[in-house]
Formats: structure tokens, C-alpha cells, sequence
């Protein structure tokens, strides 16, 4: 009798429909707890149950069907998973520190890790203090629920503070939300550190990217970071080990950076999961992150993370005027023949993360270009005559 081996995920997102698709060549099965019938994975995963994964008695439930749960976001309450009488990678230990923001700037201080100077605020009199101590404005943010972009305040002032304070909530998903206020760093740009460790412990981490961001949401990354320079990417490749190693991490963490105008890099968030900057290694590595990923959490030998061309550019597609997405891509195709899309099966609406193209090659500007056209197009954004007027017909990636 074949062995079999069950996999379960929690929320049904696109990184859960991404890692569904690595799990296929791997003969893993699949079970899926979704917030609905219809959500992004929920499409492609036939073993789904819809239901809310802050209730015990559902996250249960649902893991009696596997052998190992891992995660499409970080929100389920710890105390649940504690309770589980199966797997969880990664485990709540872990997890709280992408969790709550308050807990992992203390965790990252305390393994003398480079982070913006912060304070954990018992009141908004301790974010004044801060401010007027180290220079305003102030970034403040919630410990807990936040995600691109929300939950977090550029402050001017004490008033914008006290602001923040009375509208802030008390709980998420059942935990105490404190407000983090951080040192304001006018960045220059913005790094990822992708590294994913097994439960046995082995560990292998991917060349760093570099990643644009607007209003708080990742819409690009290039891989190698432009100008790091080897040396400096090695060292910021060795921090993230050292963080999954210390934190006990299971599957990937992706340490999202700033680089400031003096040259110093600093910690800036950390996911436990597969991540948007890392979506670029479907095509440009040789071992995706959700290959990794699943390969990790159930103590498989990690694939290689090597780049497959010099450069790999993604775009990320967001809801805009395009609503006939694979439509579209009668244009996108015809004009670059090596540009590869995701689409994640999700209604188009406004800012809404729909999709993501990569693009290879060996010249930065050029492989940005395609990326940034074929993403452009699929958001209804015509920009042809910004950059050329070639045909569409013919071209094969330029």
C-alpha cells in the first residue's frame, strides 16, 4: 500500500494556491482551511473546508485530516496551535514574533540585531517621550494586525499620537495589541532576505532582492539586488540564517529591510511564510520558495536557491480598468514571448493583488521594463509609447 502524505494550510490565499501547485510534483495532498468557497486557492484545491481559523474547535477539526499544518498568512491565534495534537510548522514559538511586532523588536534587540531604535509604549506619553527624544516624526505602528501598509502612522506630533491612540484597537484575533513607536528612517531603498530552514535544520538562503513598495504594498523586486555588492549580501544572507536559526522557524522567513541614506541596513518586518518578494523564484530560481516551503515543513532535503539568469524582475498586478485578465494576455504574450504571469483567480478590484509577471535576462533596466510593461498592460495600463514603438508582433522578449 502507497504512503501518502497530508499537508494541511491554513487560509486560502494565493501563497496557499502557489503552494499547491509546488505540492503536485512532490505527491503531497492538500487540505485546505479557507475563509470561503470561492477564495483564491480554494479554486485549485479540491480537499477545501471553509471556516473561521480564530475558532479551536474548527482549527481542530481541520487538523485531523493531516499530518503537518502550515500557514498562507500568520494571523491564527498561538494558544490554538498550542493545542493541536499534530505538526505545526512553523510552530506558535515562532510565530508570535511575526505576529506581534512588539515581541519581535524586543527578540531582535536581544540577538543584537539591527533594528530602528523603538519603544514599546505602555501610553501615548511614551511615544511623546520617544519622539521628542529621538527626533520627529515618528513611525508608530499596532503590534499586532497590521499588513501592507495598515496599522501603521507616520506622527508628526504629540497630537498625531494621541490620535492614534484613541482609535486604536485593544485586541486581534484574541491577543493584547500595544503600539511599537520607531525611529523615522528616510530609506533609500528597501531589501528582502529570503532564507527557509527545515525542521531538521538544514538551511539555504536566496540572493537578495531588492523591492519597491507603494503605499505600503511590495509591487516589484529585482534579484540580485542592484549595487549591493557580494560581500554585503553575504553578510545580510547570514543575519537571516542566524534569525530562523534563533527563532526556530520552520518553511520560509523572508526579513524585510531598509537601507538608509548612510549606508546602514536595518530590520524593518519578518514574515514566516512563502512571501511576495520571493514570488519571483517560481521562475528565476531553481528551487521556488513554496518548493522549499513545503519541502521544509515536511523535513525534506532542501532544493538549490540559485538564480536561473542574472537578473529576474517581478511585477506585481493589481486590480485596475483590465477586468478580462487572461484576455490580456493576448498582448502580453504576443509581445515578449519569455514573460511568465500568474494570475490568482481573484476578482478584479481596485489595489487588489491579482496577479504577478517575471521577467529574465541580463540587463536590469531592460528585464524591469518588460516586467513593469506586461504588469502596466494587465492593470489597463497602456504604456507603449513611454518606452518604444515596436510592434507587438515578432518580439520574443526583446
Amino acid at each position: 500500500m502507497s504512503v501518502r502524505y497530508s499537508l494541511g494550510i491554513i487560509g486560502g490565499g494565493q501563497l496557499a494556491r502557489m503552494m499547491q501547485q509546488a505540492a503536485i510534483p512532490l505527491g503531497i495532498d492538500v487540505h485546505l482551511l479557507a475563509e470561503g468557497p470561492d477564495v483564491s486557492a480554494a479554486q485549485v484545491i479540491p480537499a477545501t473546508i471553509v471556516g473561521d481559523y480564530t475558532d479551536h474547535a474548527t482549527l481542530a477539526d481541520f487538523a485531523q485530516h493531516c499530518q503537518v499544518i502550515t500557514f498562507d498568512h500568520e494571523h491564527v491565534p498561538t494558544r490554538h496551535l498550542r493545542a493541536l495534537e499534530v505538526a505545526v510548522r512553523p510552530g506558535p514559538d515562532a510565530l508570535q514574533y511575526a505576529q506581534d511586532k512588539a515581541d519581535m523588536r524586543l527578540k531582535m534587540q536581544e540577538l543584537g540585531v539591527d533594528c530602528p531604535a523603538f519603544v514599546v509604549c505602555a501610553g501615548p506619553d511614551d511615544a511623546v517621550s520617544f519622539g521628542d527624544a529621538h527626533g520627529w516624526p515618528v513611525i508608530l505602528k499596532t503590534s499586532r494586525g497590521g499588513y501592507d501598509g495598515k496599522g501603521v502612522w507616520k506622527i508628526d506630533d504629540a497630537a498625531g499620537v494621541a490620535e492614534v491612540f484613541a482609535h486604536k484597537p485593544d485586541i486581534s484575533a484574541g491577543e493584547r495589541v500595544r503600539i511599537v513607536a520607531e525611529e523615522y528612517i528616510p530609506f533609500v531603498r528597501e531589501l528582502s532576505a529570503l532564507v527557509v530552514r527545515s525542521w531538521s535544520g538544514q538551511v539555504v538562503a536566496y540572493p537578495i532582492s531588492e523591492t519597491v513598495q507603494r503605499d505600503g504594498i511590495c509591487v516589484e523586486t529585482t534579484t540580485p539586488a542592484p549595487g549591493l555588492g557580494e560581500e554585503r549580501a553575504a553578510r545580510l544572507q547570514q543575519m537571516a540564517i542566524h534569525i530562523a536559526t534563533a527563532l526556530g522557524t520552520v518553511g520560509v522567513l523572508a526579513v524585510e529591510l531598509m537601507e538608509a541614506p548612510d549606508g546602514r541596513i536595518v530590520v524593518n518586518e519578518l514574515a514566516m511564510r512563502p512571501h511576495n518578494t520571493g514570488h519571483w523564484s517560481i521562475d528565476g530560481a531553481v528551487t521556488s520558495q513554496f518548493d522549499n516551503h513545503l519541502r521544509a515543513v515536511l523535513d525534506l532535503p532542501l532544493g538549490a536557491p540559485d538564480l536561473r539568469a542574472d537578473v529576474v524582475v517581478m511585477a506585481n498586478v493589481l486590480g485596475g480598468s483590465e477586468m478580462d485578465l487572461t484576455g490580456a494576455l493576448q498582448h502580453v504574450y504576443a509581445r515578449d514571448r519569455e514573460a511568465k504571469v500568474h494570475l490568482y483567480g481573484k476578482e478584479v478590484r481596485p489595489g487588489r493583488k491579482v496577479g504577478h509577471v517575471t521577467c529574465t535576462g541580463s540587463d536590469v533596466a531592460d528585464v524591469q521594463r518588460r516586467a513593469r510593461h506586461a504588469a502596466n498592460y494587465l492593470m489597463g495600463i497602456d504604456d507603449r509609447d513611454d518606452h518604444d514603438n515596436a510592434p507587438e508582433e515578432g518580439i520574443t522578449g526583446d
